[in-house]
C-alpha cells in the first residue's frame, strides 16, 4: 500500500463489494481516508483477511454490507457477477436507503449500467458506472483514474469520496458513458501494445539495444505509457505481473459486442482479440497483456 496523503472529506459510512487485485486496495484507501468502511467478498476469508488489515467489519451478503451506507462502491468481474451482487434479495440495493448512491468500478457493458441504473432509480437510489483505468498499481498507488456515467448530482457526492483512491474522476455523460469511455481506452491500449510489440521484436532482429533505442525513442513522438512501463520488460521477456491476458479479452469482447451495436468498424481491435487468443492457447492467459510480443 502507498503512503499517499488524502485531501480532508468529512467520514462516510461505506461498502466495498468485491476485493480482488483492485478491490482490496480501493477499499483499503477508503479505509485510510478515515471513512466507516464495511467490506463484502464472495470469498468470505478475503474480507476478513481485509478487515484484519485495515479494521472496519465484514457483511455476510451485498444487502448487510450496503445497510446504512451513504456510498456503496464495487469491483467484481463481469455483467453477471455485478447483477449477483446488486439485485435480488441479498442483492445491495434491497439493503441500500433512499438517497443513497452506488458506484460501480466493474468494467461491464454499457447495457448493465443502464439496466441497473434504471432500477435503482425505482428505488429512490443513485446508479454510477465508474471503471477505471490504471490497473493493479493505480489501485495500490491510490492513483486510478475513473470515468463515469450517471447524473450529476450523485456524482458530484461521491467524487470527493472516490478521491480516496484516484487520481482523476470525471463524469463524461448519462448512463453507460463511463463503460463506453473505457472501451475506448482499451481500444487505444490494444493497437499501442500490438506496435510496440512488433518495433520491440524487429529491433531486437535487426541486432540493436533495443533498451538503448527505448530510452532514445521514448523522448520523442512514439512515447507512450505502455513503452514507458512494459517496453522493457518485453525486452527482457517478462510478464508475470500486471493486467492479464484474460482480463484484455472479457474487455475487447465487451468492445467489440458494442462496436456491433452501433456500426463501428475496428478491424485492428479484432485483430489483436485474435493476437490475444493466441497467448491464451500458449500458456499465456494470466500474463500481462505486453505478451504479445511472444506470438511474434
Amino acid at each position: 500500500m502507498s503512503t499517499r496523503s488524502y485531501d480532508p472529506v468529512p467520514a462516510r459510512r461505506v461498502a466495498f463489494l468485491g476485493l480482488g487485485v483492485m478491490g482490496h486496495p480501493m477499499a483499503g484507501h477508503l479505509a485510510r481516508a478515515g471513512h466507516q468502511v464495511t467490506v463484502y467478498n464472495r470469498t468470505a476469508a478475503k474480507a476478513e483477511d481485509w478487515v484484519k488489515e485495515y479494521g472496519g467489519t465484514c457483511a455476510a451478503t451485498p444487502a448487510e454490507a450496503a445497510s446504512g451506507a451513504e456510498f456503496v462502491f464495487c469491483c467484481v468481474g463481469n455483467d453477471d457477477d455485478l447483477r449477483s451482487v446488486v439485485l435480488g434479495d441479498s442483492g445491495a440495493l434491497a439493503g441500500m436507503t433512499s438517497g443513497a448512491v452506488f458506484v460501480d468500478h466493474t468494467t461491464a457493458s454499457a447495457a448493465v449500467a443502464r439496466e441497473l441504473h434504471a432500477e435503482a432509480a425505482r428505488r429512490g437510489v443513485a446508479f454510477i458506472d465508474a471503471p477505471v483505468s490504471g490497473g493493479q498499481a493505480g489501485a495500490v498507488n491510490g492513483a486510478l483514474t475513473v470515468m463515469c456515467g450517471g447524473d450529476a448530482a450523485p456524482f458530484d457526492m461521491a467524487k470527493p469520496v472516490v478521491l480516496a483512491f484516484a487520481k482523476a474522476v470525471t463524469l463524461l455523460g448519462g448512463p453507460g458513458s463511463g463503460q463506453l469511455a473505457k472501451m475506448v481506452n482499451q481500444i487505444c491500449i490494444a493497437g499501442v501494445v500490438q506496435g510496440l510489440a512488433e518495433a520491440v521484436r524487429f529491433g531486437q532482429n535487426a541486432g540493436l539495444d533495443m533498451v538503448q533505442v527505448l530510452d532514445v525513442i521514448g523522448k520523442g513522438a512514439a512515447q507512450s505509457w505502455q513503452m514507458d512501463n512494459r517496453g522493457k520488460t518485453m525486452v527482457d521477456d517478462k510478464f508475470d505481473f500486471g493486467f492479464a491476458v484474460d482480463w484484455m479479452r472479457k474487455d475487447l469482447g465487451l468492445v467489440l459486442d458494442e462496436a456491433r451495436r452501433n456500426g463501428s468498424r475496428l478491424p485492428l481491435t479484432a485483430l489483436v482479440d485474435q493476437f490475444y487468443a493466441d497467448v491464451q492457447a500458449l500458456g499465456g492467459s494470466r500474463w500481462d497483456t505486453s505478451s504479445l510480443i511472444k506470438r511474434l
